[in-house]
């Protein structure tokens, strides 16, 4: 038998096709169109799974079960996305279980937050299966996959674990791509942080009255991104500076999940923290626990890289939608 994963990020849409091993036969990957509307999304995930089925020499109406994986916020009882942060408003509502059912003439297509589908990916390729853990990934948004008790906490509408939303900064400086100001993924998601550097360099001095106008970042450029400032690191003051200042942030937010949840493990992904671990992943493990009250758990990037989500997803058709292995 042969199943279908799916990860609808907001930059890519990648399928796999696998056995009931996980043993990936096909792949596929798009560009996440951002428009017109949500339909074009849902045909650019079709167009992924029909690559992925035909590397794999598999026709996609034998396929057994597929598990989706996808950026939030989810409606579950429709199989869709609704107006998802990050993207133009005439995105709208983005079907996706219902068009890809029908695709591979199934009824069991099973749909996850995106991070969900990561923790889902960890346990179920874990060596030793924690009950208690984590997935954060740290990438254009932050989100969280948890684990309690060995059940992955959903939500009673899939949108549990959306901690990129998690109001840090009571003074709101940032506005988060969802229209709120203060939450995490305002500060540190690859989308935001030139944002939040050019509002730290505008400021034109740090608490000490530090002078920037001497950097290399190139903070005013139109092509600006986040990459600039990783690049910087250890050679210019300004982006030390920066990256101090998301160290900050997301070892609170690190720290509220471990207060809020009790892992054991915490696994890092995500394009930001796996391009730059000694960056971003280092610090937070060095500063977690000076803010943590009670067991500090092991911080690690994960070991799945950026097939981690897809393979949560894989992970989720292959065992009706649980994650756990047979």
């Amino acid at each position: 038998m042969m199943y279908v994963g799916v990860d609808v990020g907001a930059t890519n849409i990648r399928a796999v096709v696998g056995d009931e091993t996980a043993t990936i036969h096909g792949s596929a990957k798009v560009a996440t169109p951002k428009g017109p509307s949500g339909v074009a999304v849902t045909e650019a995930l079709l167009d992924a799974v029909r690559e992925a089925c035909a590397a794999a020499g598999v026709d996609p109406t034998t396929v057994e079960a597929a598990g989706v994986a996808s950026i939030g916020p989810l409606d579950l009882a429709a199989g869709a996305v609704d107006n998802p942060a990050n993207f133009p408003d005439a995105i709208g509502r983005i079907p996706l279980t219902g068009p890809l059912g029908e695709l591979l003439d199934t009824d069991e297509v099973y749909l996850h937050n995106d991070a969900d589908a990561g923790v889902i990916g960890e346990r179920f390729h874990a060596e030793r299966n924690p009950d208690d853990m984590v997935y954060l990934t740290i990438s254009s948004g932050i989100g969280a996959g948890i684990a309690v008790d060995g059940h992955v906490l959903a939500g009673w509408d899939g949108n549990a674990g959306e901690v990129g939303h998690v109001p840090l900064d009571p003074a709101g400086e940032m506005t988060c791509g969802c229209g709120r100001d203060g939450h995490w993924e305002a500060y540190c998601s690859g989308d935001n942080i030139p944002r939040y550097a050019r509002a730290l360099y505008e400021r034109n001095r740090d608490d000490e009255g530090t002078e920037w106008a001497d950097t290399a970042v190139p903070v005013e450029a139109d092509s600006f991104s986040a990459a600039d400032v990783f690049a910087h690191a250890g050679e210019d003051a300004f982006a030390d500076h920066v990256i101090d200042r998301l160290a900050r942030w997301n070892a609170q937010g690190v720290a509220t999940l471990v207060q809020a949840y009790a892992p054991l493990v915490i696994t890092i992904g995500g394009a930001v923290a796996l391009k730059n671990p000694e960056l971003v992943v280092d610090p937070i493990r060095e500063r977690v626990e000076e803010l943590s009250f009670g067991n500090v758990p092991e911080v690690r990037t994960t070991d799945l890289g950026d097939e981690v989500v897809v393979e949560g997803a894989l992970a989720s058709a292959i065992s009706g939608g649980t994650g756990e292995r047979a």
